[in-house]
């Protein structure tokens, strides 16, 4: 399978519908400046943002952006960062999957509507399962995946080579691994969360 390729319209189709169905709200753009644009018209103006680790949001300029400082938001991992106690700033990270906005990307998705996501730490999975009320994930289509199955299979023969040499070219000696699997197959109404998953026309992340 080549894990790299975009699929079809219809899967493309298929899946969003499939992912609809599932409680997660979910649209198509189609470029990565899209991603952006839709993502600032979202979030608004006060509200407190934190991010996961994602090379996707650092491809469509979410990253650069919240480093900046020229939005209207607070960045809540500039805080954290900035916090150079551990204990404080162990707290602080746990605090940070209360944030009224999370943002991150998906490791694979499968046409059947299932979400995954891999974590080494799992500091993210907090807030995707339930800690945070608006979670919005951004992902190239090509993390589209026939089956459950094998959106897992891509996850452990596709990403995590990538990300464990992407860690070691930034001297990371341990390189990268899997701790936890999130596997997200319903919200219910009931949590009266708002999650958005914006897929994007193009290949993003790994």
């Amino acid at each position: 399978m080549d894990y790299a390729a975009l699929p079809t319209p219809q899967r493309i189709h298929k899946t969003i519908e499939a992912v609809k169905a599932r409680g997660i709200n979910a649209e198509l753009v189609e470029t990565k400046e899209d991603a952006l644009t839709r993502i600032q018209a979202i979030i608004p103006e006060q509200a407190v943002v934190m991010t996961g680790g994602s090379v996707t949001l650092q491809q469509i300029g979410f990253e650069e952006l919240l480093i900046s400082g020229q939005h209207p938001w607070r960045n809540f991992k500039a805080d954290l960062l900035a916090e150079k106690d551990p204990a404080k700033q162990s707290a602080m990270r746990r605090q940070g999957t209360l944030a009224e906005f999370y943002l991150g990307s998906v490791n694979a998705l499968a046409e059947t509507g299932e979400l995954v996501f891999a974590s080494g730490t799992g500091s993210q999975l907090p807030a995707y399962a339930y800690s945070s009320r608006n979670v919005i994930w951004v992902a190239g289509v090509q993390k589209i995946t026939p089956t459950l199955d094998d959106a897992l299979r891509r996850v452990r023969v596709y990403v995590l080579p990538l990300e464990d040499q992407r860690q070691k070219n930034f001297g990371n000696k341990i390189g990268s691994y899997i701790g936890r699997i999130l596997i997200f197959e319903y919200e219910p109404a009931f949590l009266r969360r708002n999650l958005t998953l914006i897929l994007v026309n193009q290949v993003l992340g790994f």
